[in-house]
């Protein structure tokens, strides 16, 4: 029986510490973007939604995924990206590429290979070889705060996605936290931030240690499997993460429908439609 398609978006947790007109510049993106690839899942699969939601958040310098992705400690930005189609439990991703425009479309074509996640500088020349053209992601108001020294605890953007035949895909892509060592892993490229299966799909965003020690995205979904409702689900691993000052925020959709958005602490940025509604936080 089919459903009417759902979808929510992030674009990141944290505090822009009272920055309003970047608060408000970073909503009516969210806005304009949940709404075109809303429009795209009508017509289309959950899967190549996500794929279109996080390109276009990928392609905006507002967020911290590929153009305006954040420095590691030497000046080299690094990205990673994660793929999930919940119909076929099938997950791809990259880990700390660099020099491409969009992570996702890498790890969209890896999910047609049967090793699936590749990192670093072999990402980089599979991708390249794989005809994708070298670019540079850094935007002049990273390069600013590469010099400040400023990073920040969070940085990531994410799709979720329910079409009319039910399916769940997810993606998450991230430029990091900024300031990192080098190399060091997110957790948006693990099943940690980004996981889907034919009960739920959910992307975390947030301090990646701790989603990576929470296992939050797999721990979501398999307790809606097990028979948890999703916000139920939800509440037990957002409380799980309060309880040891854990810093992350989840946003997910189950294959009845149910949207849900919680967070640990700060904030997180999120857009979601349901065909009657398109709300922005």
């Amino acid at each position: 029986m089919s459903i009417q398609p759902k979808l929510i978006i992030h674009g990141g947790a944290g505090s822009l510490e009272g920055n309003i007109e970047k608060v408000n510049h970073i909503r009516t993106s969210l806005e304009d973007i949940c709404d075109k690839t809303y429009t795209h899942l009508c017509s289309t699969t959950s899967y190549d939604a996500v794929i279109y939601g996080i390109k276009l958040l990928e392609d905006d310098p507002l967020f911290n995924a590929g153009t305006g992705s954040k420095t590691q400690q030497d000046g080299q930005i690094r990205m990673s990206a994660a793929l999930m189609d919940g119909s076929k439990t099938r997950f791809s991703g990259v880990i700390n590429i660099q020099n491409v425009q969009n992570p996702i479309l890498i790890a969209e074509r890896l999910q047609n290979y049967d090793h699936t996640v590749l990192s670093g500088e072999m990402a980089t020349k599979f991708a390249h070889e794989l005809g994708f053209k070298a670019y540079n992601p850094l935007t002049v108001e990273r390069l600013k705060e590469s010099k400040l020294n400023k990073g920040g605890a969070t940085g990531t953007v994410g799709v979720v996605a329910l079409d009319s035949s039910r399916k769940i895909s997810v993606g998450t892509s991230t430029g990091g936290i900024g300031g990192e060592i080098p190399g060091r892993v997110s957790d948006s490229s693990t099943i940690a931030g980004t996981y889907a299966n034919l009960f739920a799909g959910v992307s975390v965003t947030g301090v990646g240690e701790h989603i990576i020690n929470s296992g939050v995205a797999t721990k979501i979904v398999t307790r809606v499997e097990d028979g948890y409702s999703l916000k139920d689900a939800v509440s037990k691993s957002i409380n799980e993460g309060k309880s040891k000052d854990y810093h992350f925020g989840a946003i997910g959709i189950s294959s009845s429908g149910d949207i849900i958005v919680d967070k640990t602490k700060d904030t997180i940025y999120y857009a979601f439609s349901d065909g009657h509604t398109l709300s922005i936080f």
